[in-house]
């Protein structure tokens, strides 16, 4: 049996438009794990806080405002801060090709664009939390 996995998904910033953010939510809740959604408008230190007390595994990232390039790394440094080196960092919505390896080299995981299929984003966090033969272990099970 494998253990729960824990995700905080988080919408940082101004940006108002979390549908996109509430179908990953669903979709991981779907997937076995346990979700828990912020909500809109949150500041890094919120986010760091509660990835804190959530005792999460990974933190979401969802953000459709352009200001990923300024708030991503406000966020990464929160939870470094709180010692939660640990925790994968994921960043989906309208985020510029360009912007990507500066995202991932700041230490986000995986950067999602606009229509990324859930059982994609499912997969990739089952393999970053628990390994890959986890994944496969599961999937023959």
């Amino acid at each position: 049996m494998t253990r729960n996995i824990r995700v905080l998904i988080a919408k940082p910033g101004l940006d108002g438009h979390d549908r996109g953010a509430k179908v990953v939510a669903r979709a991981l809740r779907d997937a076995g794990m346990e979700v828990i959604y912020t909500g809109i408008r949150q500041t890094p230190e919120m986010i760091a806080e509660a990835a804190l007390q959530e005792d999460v595994d990974v933190v979401g990232l969802s953000i459709l405002s352009g200001a990923h390039m300024t708030l991503v790394p406000q966020v990464i440094e929160r939870l470094r801060a709180y010692g939660l080196d640990h925790v994968k960092v994921l960043v989906g919505g309208i985020i510029p090709e360009r912007d990507v390896p500066a995202l991932l080299a700041m230490g986000v995981a995986k950067v999602y664009g606009p229509g990324t299929p859930t059982r994609e984003i499912v997969q990739d966090i089952r393999e970053m939390v628990l390994g890959p033969n986890a994944v496969e272990e599961a999937a023959s099970a």
